[in-house]
């Protein structure tokens, strides 16, 4: 071996104990120094403890590389569940409407039902385009490659494509009032006119909002523990509350005033999906996932490990 192979193995171990003694430095004192608290109560200590970011970053990332490994039928299917799924956040929210008094405060009663829908597609582990922006983009940033770019494509295509299937079937219900409940959908299309208001450039940024709280979603999931329900049911709350877009949720209020005759298919999609698309894509995926592969890329080794 020569000089230089000797130079950069050297420095290649010098890092690897640097990040090894980083990630035990407590272990080490209370080894060498001891402590006060008993077994279980530093076992206790332990369970407790949160996860790093490079902890959390990593089980974010083997999600994303295990989203991008999965079969194109599995995506399709997973996909449509999804948009169909998601349906439940309007027509849940649609239904609080129609149930509560005309009063100031049942904004904040009605949004909590916004939630359900996105309830059923996380915990149910189905394909949300929004979701998976995050997981699918941190493996490709660790290791930038051109078939990386491909599989998110890829991914992104089919996902996005059986959402929009799903959701448009589930406005063509809301339209037609499939359950014969008017009140009901009377409600939505309320909500839906409300929601398709914004000119492009504020649905734009309404639209990073909601991709940034998505991508955050996805981010708190690792540490939340048994608070994934409180944490899923939160920050969706806030994207009805402060009438963020967000371009799956959204398409089903889109669609439903497409098939009830008062939206044209070409204003609901360059009025809502375009913009929409582009700031979920840049809250989800370019801002956030970049901010946090900031926080951890001095961690990593040279195969981005």
């Amino acid at each position: 071996m020569n000089s230089e192979n000797s130079g950069d193995a050297r420095k290649g171990e010098a890092k690897g104990n640097q990040r090894l003694h980083a990630s035990n430095v407590t272990e080490h004192r209370i080894e060498h120094e001891g402590s006060t608290l008993t077994r279980s109560e530093l076992e206790e200590v332990d369970h407790r403890m949160k996860l790093r970011p490079l902890a959390v970053y990593e089980i974010v990332r083997q999600e994303g590389e295990d989203e991008l490994t999965r079969p194109n039928r599995s995506l399709l299917w997973s996909g449509l569940a999804a948009g169909l799924s998601i349906g439940f956040s309007v027509w849940t929210q649609a239904a609080l409407r129609a149930y509560l008094p005309d009063a100031p405060w049942r904004p904040l009663v009605e949004c909590w039902g916004y939630a359900v829908g996105f309830l059923i597609v996380i915990l149910g582990r189905q394909q949300l385009f929004t979701e998976i922006t995050l997981t699918a983009v941190l493996p490709v940033l660790a290791r930038t490659k051109l078939r990386g770019f491909i599989a998110i494509a890829r991914l992104w295509a089919i996902v996005f494509f059986a959402n929009m299937v799903g959701t448009a079937i589930f406005g063509y219900g809301i339209a037609s009032d499939v359950l014969n409940t008017p009140d009901i959908t009377a409600a939505a299309l309320e909500v839906s006119r409300k929601a398709m208001e914004p000119d492009f450039h504020f649905m734009l940024l309404r639209g990073v909002a909601a991709g940034w709280l998505m991508a955050t979603v996805v981010w708190l999931l690792p540490s939340a523990d048994k608070s994934s329900f409180a944490v899923i049911a939160l920050l969706t709350y806030l994207i009805a509350l402060f009438h963020l877009a967000h371009v799956v949720a959204g398409s089903v209020e889109a669609f439903a005033l497409v098939f009830a005759g008062e939206m044209t298919l070409a204003q609901a999609v360059f009025g809502f999906h375009i913009p929409a698309l582009i700031g979920n894509v840049l809250g989800g995926a370019a801002l956030f996932a970049l901010i946090s592969y900031g926080q951890v890329a001095d961690e990593l080794d040279e195969r981005g490990n």
